[in-house]
């Protein structure tokens, strides 16, 4: 299949350079020198490991980009994926549905306001060279360009809500339009609130999305506020996969970061629900970082606390050590903690 990585994600914000600050200073990202300007757009790049993420903004109220961050608040407007045929790829979400908003751009409609852009795959550079890798490369290569400390190493997946009813269609719309595939599903419960969710994954394994709608049959709870807040559907968080959690966790927290909290009843039935752990029960503990498994091997994330103003983005840090999909309890666990930061918000 042509596509095979997301190569950047671009936010559409009211102040580039004030989006991109923030999230570069709070997680160790680099600013690419010398992006030129043009049509009206202040943007600002930052990279990290396998990252790319393009900070849009524009003085123009009329501009789109200022339209959607005056809609939306600040936040991710346009996924881009990298394909070994972009023409192709476009022509396939085409033929399957999808709104062309921009032919020459390989701009696509997705969910709501969320766009996709089909951009050339970039070639890898061969072995040993200094490194502005692409997002959507193999995770973890180390490259020379990287600051000292650089622990983040690639976009793991998307997590997109839609409103209630369209997860089916999302998931088709995937399948048809993108060539991705279903490769896990889980009903989510928290307290009398529910959500649906399935995740899609492409071919090479490095474009993922989490899609989630809410169960507007339980009462109304976080996916349905997001949906609310965001106006309507949209990138609720990034996650940014490293292979050091731990020290990833340690080193956010340090530049001021906050980590939603876990109970530590959840620490207490570790060793009876998976056994032993690859990083030590005391060391997760400590850090409020999750673990589960699935049959390729475990995996450990944690969420970072909010501090979009509508509290409509977040992002996570995941670590997989052989697990490829998402574990049931982590999942739960998650959105506990996530509800646990919405109701205190409430108060």
């Amino acid at each position: 299949m042509s596509i095979q990585s997301i190569t950047h994600v671009e936010f559409h914000c009211a102040d580039a350079d004030r989006a991109a600050a923030g999230l570069g200073a709070d997680h160790g990202f680099t600013v690419e020198p010398g992006v030129p300007q043009a049509d009206g757009l202040r943007t600002v790049r930052l990279r990290q490991g396998a990252i790319r993420l393009h900070f849009h903004s524009a003085a123009d109220p009329a501009h789109p980009v200022a339209r959607y961050a005056a809609r939306h608040g600040d936040g991710v407007a346009v996924i881009a994926l990298g394909c070994t045929d972009p023409r192709a790829s476009l022509e396939r979400a085409e033929r399957h549905g999808a709104v062309v908003l921009d032919r020459a751009g390989g701009l696509v409609a997705g969910f709501g306001d969320l766009a996709l852009r089909f951009v050339p795959q970039p070639d890898r550079p061969p072995a040993g060279a200094d490194a502005a890798a692409p997002a959507g490369e193999a995770a973890g290569r180390a490259t020379a360009a990287q600051p000292a400390g650089a622990l983040l190493e690639a976009l793991d997946h998307a997590a997109i809500c839609v409103p209630a009813g369209e997860l089916a269609p999302a998931v088709r719309f995937c399948e048809a339009a993108l060539g991705l595939h279903r490769i896990f599903g889980e009903y989510i419960e928290v307290g009398e609130q529910a959500m649906d969710s399935s995740v899609v994954q492409s071919a090479s394994g490095e474009v993922t999305f989490t899609l989630i709608e809410p169960d507007t049959g339980r009462r109304p709870g976080q996916i349905d506020t997001f949906l609310a807040d965001h106006d309507g559907a949209g990138v609720q968080h990034l996650a940014f996969r490293t292979d050091d959690i731990a020290a990833a966790v340690r080193a956010g927290r340090a530049r001021g970061v906050e980590f939603l909290s876990t109970p530590g009843t959840y620490y207490d039935a570790l060793a009876e629900r998976l056994g032993g752990t690859a990083i030590p029960v005391g060391t997760l503990r400590e850090l409020d970082v999750l673990v589960d498994q699935d049959h390729g091997g475990q995996l450990f994330q944690i969420f970072a606390r909010s501090t979009h103003p509508r509290r409509t983005f977040f992002l996570e840090l995941i670590e997989r050590q052989g697990a490829g999909t998402f574990g049931t309890a982590n999942i739960k666990a998650l959105y506990e903690a996530v509800e646990r930061q919405r109701a205190a918000a409430s108060v």
